[in-house]
């Protein structure tokens, strides 16, 4: 079955169809814990070890995907445009928010760290996590990380944001859209961002500045904390 690893479409193709899946599946049975990008990713990883087929492969096959990340990021803006005028009339609500969320994540980050004694290289490897993969990566590899790592951290902190955010948002009886959008935004990136824009066009658009208003403080946040540990 080598073959089928050999086709230059074997990636994109393997992709979109085990996404698809998910897609239906979640619709099917209606569970958070089968999350389209959780199932895709299962099922590609058992594909590659049914056939023997090596990563590397998969990944030139799948590139355009990749290719394709920014800018599907930068389309984020689109909803965000839609809700200009709500933005202006609760900014600094939203930077406060967005900012207390980027000193969270950093702040446990760093206290995980010293509880479990980890070295430099994998706190900073840990302190993009919660932004969007297109910006994390170069922020890892400035900060002498370790970016393979990085992105497995970004994937799973998206996909567990995305799972749990709506269960979480009715536990503690949280209601105001606004809100939920910075949540989301601010913990999970973009695929948070697309929890938020089912539950709403003004969380969406929130969610979708959140996104980037939160990359671009983590970008200026790392060289100053990376020297904590």
């Amino acid at each position: 079955m080598s073959f089928i690893g050999e086709s230059v479409y074997f990636g994109v193709a393997a992709s979109l169809l085990f996404y698809w899946f998910g897609l239906w599946l979640k619709k099917k049975l209606g569970w958070a814990v089968l999350n389209p990008i959780l199932v895709a990713v299962v099922l590609v990883i058992g594909l590659l070890k049914l056939l023997n087929i090596d990563y590397a492969v998969y990944k030139e096959g799948a590139h355009c995907i990749s290719y394709l990340l920014t800018p599907a990021t930068v389309c984020l803006a689109i909803p965000l445009y839609k809700q200009l005028e709500l933005l202006k009339k609760n900014l600094a609500a939203v930077v406060t928010a967005i900012f207390s969320g980027v000193a969270a994540s950093a702040a446990s980050i760093f206290l995980l760290c010293l509880v479990f004694r980890m070295e430099h290289v994998y706190y900073v490897t840990l302190l993009p996590k919660s932004i969007t993969t297109a910006i994390g990566m170069g922020v890892s590899e400035e900060a002498g990380g370790i970016v393979t790592i990085t992105v497995v951290c970004i994937i799973v902190t998206g996909i567990l944001g995305n799972m749990i955010g709506e269960t979480v948002f009715k536990m503690i009886r949280l209601e105001d859209p606004i809100a939920k959008g910075l949540a989301l935004g601010t913990s999970a990136h973009a695929v948070g961002t697309a929890k938020a824009l089912e539950l709403g066009e003004i969380e969406g658009a929130m969610s979708s500045l959140s996104v980037a208003v939160a990359g671009l403080m983590t970008v200026v946040a790392v060289p100053l904390v990376s020297g904590l540990i």
